[in-house]
């Protein structure tokens, strides 16, 4: 299974992939940074137009 990876080091917190997927990204309050659901399977089309629309290119897919 391929899952969506943040990098928390490159990411700015705009908030465009919680917009664009909420059923994946949320943002962590108490750390102040995004992080992604545990989930079995990923919305692909929603995760990748998360991708497509990061202005810092901080999101990918990983496989496990």
């Amino acid at each position: 299974m391929t899952t969506p990876v943040v990098d928390i080091a490159a990411c700015t917190l705009c908030m465009g992939c919680v917009e664009v997927c909420p059923e994946v990204f949320r943002l962590n309050d108490d750390l102040g940074l995004i992080e992604v659901m545990d989930l079995e399977a990923y919305p692909e089309v929603l995760v990748n137009e998360a991708i497509k629309y990061c202005p810092v290119d901080a999101i990918e897919w990983s496989a496990d």
